[in-house]
């Protein structure tokens, strides 16, 4: 295949890319301010649909809402974000969320069923707002500092990783935490993805170390014992992701070039 982005490739690093959840597109933003959309037809022709500029704005990350009409984009050093709406083609700034003192807005989540944003704050603080209003529903703490988070399949709850190696499972609805657990071995958790039949959670380390578990598990123990440790890449995990049967992890760094691995 052609890269996806062969009609307008970035002036800089890319941040995210996305395919869209039920049109045949995907998306790619990065750190040259644009967000960009093209139709992914064969292995010959990808045209680009469109390309929207955020001036002054180099992306950290951009995710395509639960029903693909709008596009969020985080900036690397901002504490605004922009709301893309596809249908309308408007580009919505959110300069403050009442009640969100942070200096800088940078990682989020969106849950599957399409109600919240999940933005992670600094010393340990995660902000769950409303996806239809961007207004905050509640504020949640973990102990040190958090660096990931993740939505279970039917979004009622959440896990988030801390920098200690600490994984607290959330309550979505009461905002009360369920149960924590320590990830077996881990110096600085990284990045953290359930499966989507909530069977697996993989937490992936600054160690390149990834570890698998049985969702049931983690929710009982203090100390789990990991299904599998995934020791094939020797720099630090920045990325995990099942497909969407589940049959297949992607474990991946950024540090250094071709560090993608398929469990």
């Amino acid at each position: 295949c052609l890269p996806a982005n062969q009609e307008r490739f970035a002036d800089g690093r890319l941040a995210s890319v996305q395919f869209h959840p039920s049109a045949q597109v995907v998306m790619t933003a990065g750190q040259d301010r644009s967000v960009s959309l093209f139709q992914v037809k064969n292995l010959i022709l990808n045209p680009k649909i469109q390309s929207i500029y955020l001036e002054s704005f180099p992306i950290h990350k951009a995710r395509f809402s639960f029903d693909g009409e709008q596009v969020i984009a985080t900036g690397t050093h901002h504490r605004m974000f922009f709301v893309y709406d596809m249908m309308s083609g408007s580009i919505i700034p959110v300069h403050q969320v009442r009640g969100v003192e942070e200096r800088f807005l940078k990682n989020f989540e969106l849950s599957p069923d399409g109600s919240f944003m999940l933005v992670t704050g600094t010393s340990g603080y995660l902000h769950l707002l409303s996806m239809k209003s961007k207004e905050l529903i509640s504020t949640m703490k973990v102990n040190g500092r958090c660096t990931a988070s993740a939505f279970t399949p039917d979004s009622s709850k959440i896990y988030s990783y801390s920098k200690e190696g600490e994984v607290f499972i959330w309550d979505v609805r009461s905002r009360k935490s369920l149960h924590k657990f320590e990830d077996e071995g881990c110096l600085e958790g990284k990045c953290i993805a359930v499966s989507k039949n909530n069977q697996y959670l993989a937490c992936g380390s600054s160690s390149g170390v990834v570890n698998l578990y049985t969702t049931d598990v983690c929710q009982k123990e203090t100390h789990p014992k990991p299904v599998k440790a995934i020791m094939n890449l020797v720099t630090s995990a920045t990325c995990v992701t099942f497909n969407p049967t589940t049959e297949i992890l992607a474990i991946a760094s950024r540090e250094t070039d071709e560090a993608v691995k398929l469990v």
